[in-house]
């Protein structure tokens, strides 16, 4: 399973190029619906691309489709891909049946990261989970996934849910919380530079910690109510951050009584 072509050209698409560009794999086509994206991504591969469903190269070992999770089935459905392919999807929480069933060798190849445009990752720190319903090609495309990352994992569709759904906890949630505290400094007329090395801090922390649990700090986990007075006061006028900011901190206080 050498010969890949992409189909996307948003922020996985650009890793996923990149990676495969850079890992002695053949990449041969970006195929992308967005001319503009898709000159860019294959310019930056180093590769060919096209946004015509008739110049789809069809000589591929593998279909990867790395595209927004509403648009999976659609595009896995219209365009012309060799039914003896290999055709695997890349989003964490959309399961494998997704794909049509036309394609015999469907597969799901999740890398559990978030991606940004023009923002370089090395891909073989991320964590990558796949599957597939038959087993006849499991040890290929173990093999692909292991050419670009050093931790590889086999999960089902109801599996990889919940690593998703933990990725939104963990990364777009936690970067929302960066996103407030940034509007509380603002207000106290400083610059989000000042909560950078606390964020860095925290997370090196929770990465070295054995859980996330066994480092937690604050007024919540103390239960230090005086304190949380005091904050519920500086959000008066503003009820949503003040919900938000009594939700968490009760669910800190009972889940570190649990422990």
């Amino acid at each position: 399973m050498k010969r890949v072509v992409i189909i996307g050209s948003g922020n996985l698409a650009e890793a996923l190029a990149l990676a495969i560009a850079g890992s002695g794999l053949e990449l041969l086509q970006l195929f992308a619906r967005n001319p503009e994206r898709g000159r860019t991504v294959a310019a930056l591969a180093g590769c060919s691309w096209s946004s015509d469903p008739e110049a789809l190269r069809r000589d591929a070992d593998l279909y990867l489709i790395a595209v927004s999770d509403r648009a999976v089935g659609e595009v896995a459905s219209q365009l012309p891909i060799p039914e003896g392919a290999v055709v695997a999807h890349t989003a964490g929480s959309v399961p494998l049946e997704a794909l049509p069933k036309r394609f015999a060798r469907r597969a799901v190849f999740y890398p559990m990261q978030t991606f940004t445009k023009g923002r370089r990752v090395d891909f073989s720190e991320i964590p990558v989970f796949l599957e597939t319903s038959d087993p006849g090609f499991r040890a290929e495309l173990e093999a692909f996934a292991r050419t670009l990352s050093r931790t590889v994992l086999w999960a089902d569709s109801a599996q990889r849910g919940k690593v998703h759904l933990a990725a939104v906890f963990a990364c777009n949630f936690a970067n929302h919380m960066y996103a407030l505290g940034e509007a509380v400094v603002h207000s106290a007329g400083l610059d989000f530079a000042v909560l950078k090395p606390l964020i860095a801090e925290t997370a090196a922390k929770a990465c070295d910690a054995r859980s996330p649990r066994d480092v937690q700090t604050g007024p919540a986990v103390r239960n230090d109510t005086a304190t949380q007075e005091r904050h519920l006061a500086l959000l008066d006028g503003n009820p949503t951050l003040q919900e938000i900011y009594t939700q968490i901190s009760e669910n800190i206080w009972k889940t570190s009584r649990n422990q």
